[in-house]
């Protein structure tokens, strides 16, 4: 009341209600003082800022542009181009009275109120200020904005943006994004752009990635490995895969993961891989693009924000500090934190925790390695499907363990941790939080596939000599490689935790939700203070819905950004990674708007001109699958020994052949069955076995025997340089790419410039007028001297601001004030 809102009290139920109303003049000084752009009046000139489109391209970009998908202009308009503008009441008659206080600004206006008034003037209190103070304290149980009506009747806001965008039927659709930053405001929407954009954006590499399974299949029967595998004629004899209770096994066995092996590793996963490199430097730059209209539209593009007031946590654990620091944006002395004496032990100890919790997590992985070689290390009970079931059952029990920690550091060590360092702002509070839950899910959903894909078989050793890990023979790849296991991990983990995820953020809001109305309508809180609520007007309806939190927004960029480190990094061994992902978004969209519209209560708009810290953490995972894209090609398939194999002059000279003819014999080394040691338990009635190593044969001489050769050398050298090069041309081809498109369409650029130009005159001619009037006055009253003029506004804090404006002779031809400087006059 204070700062000039209303309020309305309903105390008809048990249960009471305080409405808040913003008068025209609270919303007109607040908005100067936030400095929101709002809308310009029509201006002659206004229709000539926008270029129009050479017809050329306009035909052919109508041509691409999938008729279906586009929004009923009946129901949404497309946006005006309108001139936005700082507010200044000074200039009020610049400004469209029409459309000039928006729900969202009205409702940021408000909850900015709320969050920074006093609510007492005593000593001891002159830290208790904003409303989330007194619902920490209990005072109120809830502060909210309103929906817009029922969801379910028709003719608000609300309801049609459920039916044509919060409903999966629409998933072919456009989204109505202006809409959509409408009624929630611009954070939220950029969310839904940038998802949007982003799933779009995962239509080539899906037809990509379909292309090369189905490259795969057709040419399965002309792959020789898999054919020389699956030969019963032509079995190999491998050595034992487990010291105690296995047995000497035939090489056909791994017929089937053979033929697996090849649909995704074969000539085209090198092209593959070099489109995903390139499409995801493609896919940053071009929503830098995308991004750069919608902020611009939205008035948004020279937005920066003010100087944050301190969180009511930080200024209550700092109650009784007695350093101090001058706040000027709130105007009064609040309590400092020294760095290295209170902030640096509290991100001490919270950055350990973390650490910790990752190296729990670490710990996890490492036992379920040991379970996998605990089971090949016993008898072969599961005949031929062993080769799959491992790594399936492994899999099935890594994503078990994943979404457990997952659950349990997200949901409350993250928030628990930051609550302990001393972090004075919102977004100081939010960039940590984001930090620590990136950093462990990070390890958390990638430890496994890592392993797989740069460690597994790597350091096995040989029959005689293996080396072991707790007595227990370490995990051996297929004769096919790695890269079949590591798309089996990959699958289960991503496509499990997308079902998972679908499934409890559908049905968790909704039986929290029911759970809710249930005890508010029957009176059966555990609260003494929440008596019984009958829902029957807006406020009553939305009282039952979930709170929507900072949090909320944060898991779902982190979910999506988690699906992108999947694509990118290790989507090589699994071209199908963006199909899925495509499928699970378009999905995934629809069903978080109809989430937000139905079980939470409106949030509170917030002003942002980018995805925040998610764009820098997709940045480095790009980086990142670049060097583990090189990796895995090299070290985890098989290219890389064939073209050994078919260029090397030895091998040619001695097999007579220049294609894979011998190739799957070249690659497995023979063991004498009579170096194994004494205690061995392994039938002795076979005299050579095969193993997948390039090591001397036994006819070796004894220093010499099972010693690496010559080519295992020659292919180490190939690999490390396939990494070298594939690394420098991929970083040459994204530095080329983010060089050549520029951050801001050029069209943009001019359009910025007219518009600036244009606002400029505008202003320019509102001068002019004002200064006539002025000297007008003054000849009236036959004055030459200064007059001034003295306007008293009050400052939102409550402090009276005194503004002069002088008067002064005026040259009538240029009608500006006779002085030197007279930009600053304007």
């Amino acid at each position: 009341m204070k700062e000039g809102l209303e309020l309305e009290k309903e105390e008809t139920q048990k249960v009471h209600f305080v409405k808040i109303h913003a008068p025209t003049e609270v919303l007109s000084r607040f908005s100067e003082f936030l400095k929101l752009k709002l809308p310009l009046k029509t201006v002659k000139e206004q229709d000539q800022i926008v270029e129009p489109e050479f017809k050329l391209l306009g035909s052919i970009r109508n041509f691409f542009t999938c008729k279906a998908a586009q929004l009923d202009e009946g129901l949404f308009p497309p946006p005006e181009h309108t001139l936005l503008y700082e507010y200044s009441r000074d200039k009020k008659d610049l400004f469209d009275c029409k459309n000039l206080h928006s729900s969202t600004n009205r409702i940021a206006i408000i909850h900015f109120i709320l969050e920074r008034q006093r609510f007492s003037n005593e000593e001891h209190g002159r830290h208790n200020y904003g409303i989330e103070k007194l619902l920490q304290e209990g005072v109120y149980n809830d502060a909210y904005a309103l929906h817009d009506g029922q969801f379910f009747k028709p003719g608000c806001e609300r309801n049609l943006l459920l039916t044509e965008w919060g409903s999966a039927n629409k998933w072919l659709k456009y989204q109505p994004l202006d809409n959509v930053k409408d009624y929630f405001g611009p954070k939220i929407a950029l969310y839904f752009a940038w998802l949007g954009f982003y799933t779009r954006m995962l239509i080539p590499p899906s037809i990509i990635g379909i292309i090369g399974v189905i490259y795969g299949w057709s040419t399965l029967s002309s792959d020789r490995i898999s054919n020389d595998i699956c030969d019963k004629n032509n079995s190999f004899l491998m050595c034992p895969q487990c010291d105690k209770d296995c047995d000497f096994w035939f090489l056909n066995k791994t017929c089937t993961s053979s033929k697996f092996n090849y649909v995704i590793d074969n000539n085209y996963t090198v092209f593959y891989a070099l489109f995903m490199s390139i499409w995801a430097v493609l896919y940053l730059e071009m929503w830098k693009r995308y991004s750069a209209k919608l902020i611009h539209r939205w008035g948004l593009t020279d937005f920066s924000s003010e100087v944050e007031h301190a969180r009511p946590q930080y200024l209550e654990r700092l109650k009784n500090s007695q350093c101090k620091r001058y706040n000027a944006d709130a105007n009064v002395l609040e309590p400092h934190a020294p760095f290295w004496r209170i902030k640096f032990p509290s991100y001490f100890l919270s950055y350990s925790i973390v650490l910790l919790f990752i190296s729990l997590a670490i710990i996890t992985f490492c036992s379920l390695i040991v379970y996998r070689m605990a089971q090949r290390a016993t008898s072969s009970f599961l005949s031929n499907q062993k080769f799959l079931l491992h790594p399936v059952t492994a899999g099935v029990l890594d994503l078990l363990v994943i979404t457990c920690l997952d659950y349990i550091y997200t949901n409350y060590l993250a928030a628990f941790l930051t609550n302990l360092e001393y972090r004075r702002t919102e977004t100081e509070y939010q960039e940590s939080l984001t930090i620590k839950n990136y950093l462990f899910q990070f390890f958390n959903y990638y430890s496994s596939l890592f392993y797989i894909a740069f460690l597994k078989g790597k350091f096995v050793g040989y029959p005689k000599k293996y080396n072991k890990i707790f007595g227990v023979r370490q995990e051996e790849c297929n004769p096919g490689g790695c890269l079949m296991e590591l798309s089996i991990q990959l699958a289960i983990i991503m496509i499990g935790k997308q079902i998972v995820n679908e499934v409890l953020e559908l049905s968790l809001p909704y039986f929290k939700k029911t759970i809710s109305r249930i005890k508010n309508t029957m009176g059966l809180s555990r609260s003494a203070e929440e008596e019984k609520l009958l829902p029957h007007n807006q406020w009553t309806e939305d009282y039952h819905l979930l709170p929507w939190t900072n949090n909320s927004l944060f898991l779902e960029y982190l979910e999506m950004v988690l699906q992108f480190g999947f694509i990118t990094i290790f989507g090589l061994a699994f071209p199908l990674a963006p199909l899925f992902a495509l499928m699970n978004n378009a999905f995934e969209l629809r069903m978080d708007a109809m989430k937000l519209l139905k079980f939470y209560k409106r949030p509170n708009p917030q002003r942002t001109n980018n995805i925040g810290v998610w764009f820098s953490i997709m940045s480095v995972v790009t980086k990142i699958a670049v060097a583990s894209t090189a990796f895995i090609i090299a070290f985890s398939s098989n290219l890389i020994p064939k073209l050994v194999y078919m260029t090397d002059k030895y091998i040619k000279a001695t097999t007579n052949t220049t294609d894979l003819n011998g190739y799957l014999n070249w690659t497995l080394a023979r063991f004498n069955t009579s170096d194994y040691p004494e205690d061995s338990s392994f039938s002795l009635n076979v005299t050579t076995c095969r193993y997948a190593e390039f090591r001397n044969p036994p006819e070796f001489p004894e220093n010499e025997r099972y010693k690496r050769p010559l080519i295992y050398w020659k292919i180490l050298a190939a690999r490390l340089a396939f990494l070298v090069i594939f690394q420098n041309i991929v970083g040459m081809i994204q530095t080329i790419v983010a060089w050549a498109i520029p951050d801001t369409p050029l069209k943009l650029n001019d359009e910025i410039k007219r518009e600036k130009l244009l606002i400029h005159e505008t202003l320019m001619e509102e001068e002019k007028k004002k200064i006539v009037e002025l000297a007008s006055k003054c000849a009236a009253n036959g004055s030459t001297q200064h007059e001034i003029i003295n306007e008293y506004n009050v400052h939102p804090d409550g402090e009276i601001v005194r503004r002069r404006v002088y008067g002064r002779p005026v040259d009538e031809d240029t009608l500006y004030p006779l002085q030197e400087d007279r930009t600053s006059a304007v």
